[in-house]
């Protein structure tokens, strides 16, 4: 990062945007004090800043709103608030006022509109009731700076609209935000200012007046994105669909969970699965792959019904699934690419009777496959995961199985967390999977990703299929009416 400037006013939200990797953590990095700047300076509230440590940072009032919430779900709410700082007795006594704690913690929750009693656990608390824990922690601080760092990425539709409620509320008592998001929309609309980087510099900027979506993404990427999806050779929408399904789910049912679910995805088909939080998208995903258990209802692969699902059967029958869960259950953060991206085909690459892994036969296949799909890591034996941005970590995944060579791809929210130009490159992927012979299912919230990918978006609507589109049908508030009716059967 070199050159960057920028200037925060009070009561003033900032949009920071860019690529991964293009500085937005190093230059907040550098404003919390967690790392050191080589050059430049910095001014707060008049007079020179320069922290030795994120100590320092808090002290001269800047709180940082992290994509990874640093909160402790086995502490109650009031617990977590005053983590770095106990009210205590009185000078000198080391035990905790608990009534003072109580009521302090009362107030702050109610400036973000939490009901829960302060003593609640948090581990009782939504996603998004979280987050605004960790803003009411910032305010317990008396801080001027908060900065967001991709806020809504695991937020509800509900939950993100309090968010920004909050934020509102937070610019009228002067209090000033930088806002970090790949959602350039909700930049547009919270932010007053915008700065731009590219390559660690700042590109361009200016109010939020004078930005644009395909302004901001110019500036991103260095070049104009005339479209924000690319082209397939074939698609299933210019004809009737192709004649071999490879994925046929029949009259699936758990209770609470989904009911009669019917549906049949092609051999060279991407089928979108569209609905609000809470429809049941992400539990259709998990039981077509075997991890969680359905009552009745049947899944075939092939023309061939699994009887006994689960992902080591659904693997052997040519299944991937790619979970919105990346960090938590797609990869594991502390080993190396190479690793990650052999993981699910170890098995395959063991020699017949001692069961050694064909450590060379596997690395040249990794390679090849992460070369395939483009992934930027300067020595992927031993970079590790955890230091490749979001982008380049869903290419692992995708790399994984990817190895296996299967027929179907399950991808629930294959581009969430990352950014535009990264998306473009997942998005061609998938569009060489199915002109391979593939069928993808693909679950994602973001509409304009389904209405540019699909060639069919199935509705779900509280655990059942509300309605089906065809490419050349596809009307986003027609779609959005089938997702928010009330119950099966109530579509305008």
């Amino acid at each position: 990062m070199h050159g960057v400037s920028f200037t925060l006013e009070a009561g003033c939200v900032l949009g920071l945007v860019g690529e991964n990797g293009s500085g937005k953590s190093t230059a907040m990095n550098i404003l919390g004090g967690v790392l050191p700047r080589d050059g430049g300076r910095m001014r707060l509230d008049g007079a020179d800043y320069d922290p030795r440590g994120p100590n320092d940072a808090r002290a001269g009032g800047i709180a940082f709103i992290h994509q990874e919430l640093n909160l402790f779900e086995t502490l109650s709410i009031e617990e977590n608030l005053f983590i770095g700082g106990f009210p205590r007795l009185g000078p000198g006594i080391p035990f905790i006022n608990r009534a003072a704690l109580r009521r302090r913690a009362a107030a702050l929750l109610e400036q973000v509109d939490i009901r829960h009693p302060p003593g609640t656990p948090l581990g009782q608390l939504s996603q998004g009731e979280r987050q605004l824990v960790e803003i009411a922690r910032a305010l317990s601080g008396d801080a001027k700076i908060i900065i967001f760092d991709e806020p809504t990425t695991s937020l509800t539709t509900r939950e993100a609209e309090r968010l920004f409620a909050i934020i509102e509320r937070l610019r009228r008592r002067g209090i000033a935000m930088i806002y970090i998001s790949h959602a350039l929309g909700d930049v547009l609309r919270l932010c007053d200012e915008v700065v731009v980087l590219r390559d660690g510099a700042v590109a361009g900027g200016g109010p939020r007046a004078a930005m644009t979506t395909e302004r901001m993404i110019s500036l991103m990427v260095g070049r104009t994105l005339d479209q924000l999806f690319p082209e397939r050779e074939a698609s299933a929408s210019a004809a009737a669909p192709p004649a071999m399904p490879v994925l046929e789910v029949r009259r699936l049912t758990q209770p609470g969970v989904v009911r009669d679910i019917d549906l049949t995805l092609h051999a060279g088909e991407v089928l979108g699965i569209a609905g609000l939080m809470g429809a049941g998208r992400s539990e259709l995903a998990r039981i077509l792959f075997g991890l969680d258990p359905f009552r009745s209802g049947s899944i075939a692969v092939g023309g061939e019904v699994i009887e006994r699902p689960s992902p080591t059967v659904c693997m052997e029958r040519g299944m991937a699934f790619l979970t919105e869960d990346r960090r938590g259950e797609g990869l594991l953060m502390q080993a190396s690419v190479v690793d990650n991206v052999a993981l699910a085909s170890l098995d395959d690459y063991a020699s017949p009777w001692l069961r050694f892994i064909e450590r060379t036969r596997l690395g040249a296949e990794v390679e090849r496959t992460a070369q395939g799909v483009r992934l930027r890591a300067a020595d992927p034996a031993q970079a590790l995961v955890k230091t490749l941005s979001g982008g380049n970590q869903q290419k692992v995944v995708l790399a994984k199985w990817l190895l296996r060579s299967p027929r179907v791809f399950i991808l629930d929210e294959p581009t969430r967390g990352i950014d535009v130009g990264a998306k473009f490159e997942i998005y061609k992927i998938i569009n060489a999977l199915v002109a391979g012979g593939a069928g993808v299912l693909m679950i994602s919230s973001e509409m304009e990703e389904l209405m540019g990918m699909c060639d069919r978006i199935l509705v779900m609507n509280h655990g059942a299929i509300q309605a089906e589109y065809r490419r050349g049908a596809f009307d986003g508030e027609r779609i959005l009416e089938s997702a928010m009716a009330r119950r099966a059967g109530e579509v305008a």
